[in-house]
Order: structure tokens, then sequence, then C-alpha cells
């Protein structure tokens, strides 16, 4: 059975850094990507926001590119995302979701989810 473990969410200043782990269980990653994505109050989730794919390439947004990072550690089969520069639009509920092979950014390929992390950002 897959499971995937969010934590490190928070409440932050605006200018602040949070960084969020997503603890994978029932699949590695060396054979799935890792996506993390997000969800306003009020509001649908949209496509990925990074994603960490089965060959170790990363890929992010280009509304979060350069404020956020994604990096896995294999051995302890979890993703990271590192958010910086956090401004109050970025307050959502957090996800990681896995899916086969690439770097997909859209929602559809993405199977099991957790239940997320709330980052709430304040100014």
């Amino acid at each position: 059975e897959v499971q995937l473990v969010e934590t490190g969410g928070g409440s932050v200043q605006a200018g602040g850094s949070l960084r969020l782990s997503c603890r994978v269980s029932g699949v590695t990653l060396e054979r799935y990507a890792i996506g993390w994505f997000r969800q306003p109050p009020g509001l649908e989730r949209k496509g990925a926001l990074c994603i960490s794919d089965s060959d170790g390439r990363t890929y992010c947004a280009d509304n979060v590119r350069g404020r956020f990072t994604i990096s896995s550690d294999n051995a302890k089969n979890t993703v990271y995302l590192e958010m910086n520069s956090l401004k109050p639009e970025d307050t959502a509920v957090y996800y990681c979701a896995v899916a086969d092979g690439g770097l997909r950014t859209s929602i559809g390929p993405y199977t099991s989810r957790g239940l997320g992390t709330q980052v709430t950002v304040f100014s």
C-alpha cells in the first residue's frame, strides 16, 4: 500500500521560509515521481508546484521557481520542498503525490497522495 505523509507546515511571516517533508512508503523513489501540489482556501488544486522524478530530474512551476526547491533523499524515501521568500498568496494546504516515472505537471497521472500539511503566511 502506498502511503505519503507530509510534515513541516506551519504559520510564518511573509518573507520567511519553511521546509516540507513527504515521507513515502510502499514505493521507491527510484521508480516513481513525487510531485508537490497545493490547494489554497476555497480554490481547487492546480498543476504541480514542483516535481522530482525517478531519474533525479526536478521541475518547479514558473510561479514558484527561484523561491521553492525540491530535493529527495532516496535512502530515507523522502522528498523535501524548501520554500523561501514566502508570500501570503502561498497560503494553502500542501500535498505530495506519486506518479509513474517522469516530470508530469498535471494532476491526472498522480495516484496516491497524502492528507496534506497547512501552510499559512501572514503579512
